[in-house]
């Protein structure tokens, strides 16, 4: 375990990087593929999946209409990537919906907006040079609770990564680990209030802010249709306000 004063300067840095970063939509065959097979080279490493003769991991909710994919590149080199679904009453499909429905459809039920980021892989070749990358990965999924306006935020962990988005996201772990198709190893799953808990963890890490305008270039898709009504209201404001 990382010592408070590694964690500090680590963090410190990450702010800095922050210049450096880029966040990619992936929309190309080429960017998608360099993606999925990032994900295999990340999953095969930890012992996640069987070796594959195509060496990609992609399923059927990578180009939904509420799925954003999106790679991490630092220097013009992908390093990382995370997949952000946003579920409502009408958009109910996504990786934890699969596998937690019955804690979260009642929720979608009520009319909540959650948002459920997926597949977070890093380099496993590059990630010992930037510790920091899975603040700047998953702070993705925090723009995309304010940008959506979500309730919920989730996180579909194994149990030896529980510890992290407790201690950064303030998650709490809602669901035991279970299999999941397609991985050798269970997952659980974690949420946090986002309105009650997204100004503490601003506190803490002043880095997980972002402005309207990152925010809508990140997200906004123009022409789409059916966009349901709370998300709309979200993206609504989102492109009056100048910053937040």
């Amino acid at each position: 375990m990382r010592s408070p004063a590694e964690v500090g300067t680590a963090f410190g840095r990450s702010s800095d990087l922050l210049d450096q970063v880029d966040y990619r939509l992936a929309q190309t065959p080429e960017e998608k593929e360099e993606i999925y097979n990032l994900r295999y080279r990340a999953y095969l490493r930890e012992g996640a999946v069987k070796e594959s003769p195509a060496q990609r991991v992609t399923d059927q909710y990578d180009d939904l209409p509420n799925s954003w994919t999106f790679g991490v590149y630092l220097f013009g080199e992908l390093y990382s990537s995370v997949r952000i679904s946003v579920l409502t009453s009408e958009w109910r499909e996504s990786c934890s919906a699969e596998a937690f429905g019955e804690i979260l459809y009642p929720r979608l039920d009520r009319g909540e907006v959650i948002v459920d980021p997926a597949r977070f892989v890093a380099d496993p070749d590059k990630i010992k040079r930037f510790p920091e990358l899975p603040y700047l990965t998953l702070r993705l999924a925090y723009m995309a609770c304010e940008y959506f306006n979500a309730d919920l935020g989730l996180a579909i962990v194994r149990a030896e990564h529980q510890a992290f988005y407790r201690r950064v996201f303030l998650h709490e772990t809602i669901a035991k680990p279970r299999m999941f198709p397609g991985l050798l190893k269970p997952v659980g799953l974690m949420a946090a209030d986002f309105p009650a808990m997204k100004e503490k963890v601003f506190e803490r890490y002043p880095m997980m802010r972002s402005t309207a305008f990152e925010r809508r270039m990140l997200f906004e898709r123009g022409g789409r249709a059916a966009r349901p009504a709370r998300v709309a209201s979200a993206y609504e404001r989102a492109s009056i306000a100048p910053n937040s």
